[in-house]
């Protein structure tokens, strides 16, 4: 089956529940108003089942209804891994064997954003979901620079380390404060090296679409769950194995 419709009860009822925030102090009125945007949306019957002032002048709302939009997942488009999984013993022997030197990847939140935990998630030896993360290959040198690096200093770092991939993790969003400063990014090392010797670029975060790394310029958009074997795998595809090729 292709055609889909949302469950919430009972298979195929169309019952959705969605979230939001209205301008409007907590009231019978903000309700409405909140009944109103949802049957906009599409919901109908919509039935505000949750309303939370958040401060004076704002009200959190959940809605719960039924919409009639059917889904063909046949025309859902996602990006397809496209490199093999890895275990950490394959990462080291392929990097070891194909660069004869270890990897180095720079990572930094940059901008104004100071949540490292997804940058340390990847990097740090403690990982993520069970997996250690790229300071526990032995191939891979890491070089951690934390939260609100600025895109000159990133810049500065990677080439001081002769980076052969830069990891940028974004999670502040407002304004798409993201898509700025990825695009910042990206421009900055296209401006600074030759194309045959930037570094790989890659974003991860979890308001990405990984179908946006090349309206990014970035060479690959990691979302929410990546696990570090994930990155190492993909990293060891694009450094060694691929250049492997090329060099065949």
């Amino acid at each position: 089956m292709t055609i889909l419709r949302p469950y919430g009860d009972t298979t195929g009822d169309g019952m959705v529940q969605v979230s939001f925030t209205l301008p409007m102090a907590n009231s019978k009125v903000a309700e409405g108003a909140a009944a109103q945007l949802a049957n906009k949306m599409g919901i109908e019957p919509a039935l505000v089942v949750h309303a939370k002032a958040m401060g004076p002048d704002f009200t959190f709302f959940v809605v719960y209804g039924r919409v009639n939009h059917l889904v063909d997942t046949s025309t859902v488009e996602i990006v397809e891994r496209d490199y093999p999984l890895m275990t950490p013993k394959e990462v080291n022997a392929a990097i070891k064997s194909g660069l004869r030197r270890r990897l180095t990847v720079v990572g930094a939140c940059i901008g104004s954003d100071a949540h490292t935990v997804g940058i340390d998630a990847i990097m740090n030896i403690k990982g993520f979901a069970g997996e250690k993360g790229l300071e526990y290959y032995r191939e891979i040198k890491v070089v951690n620079l934390g939260a609100q690096v600025s895109v000159p200093q990133l810049v500065a770092r990677a080439r001081e380390e002769r980076a052969d991939a830069i990891l940028v993790s974004q999670v502040v969003t407002q304004r798409d404060a993201h898509i700025v400063n990825t695009k910042e990014m990206s421009a900055a090392f296209r401006e600074s090296y030759p194309s045959d010797r930037r570094p790989l670029l890659i974003v991860g975060g979890p308001r990405f679409d990984e179908k946006m790394a090349g309206e990014l310029g970035v060479d690959r958009v990691f979302a929410r769950g990546t696990t570090p074997g994930e990155v190492a795998s993909y990293l060891t595809h694009q450094l060694v194995s691929n250049r492997k090729k090329v060099g065949a």
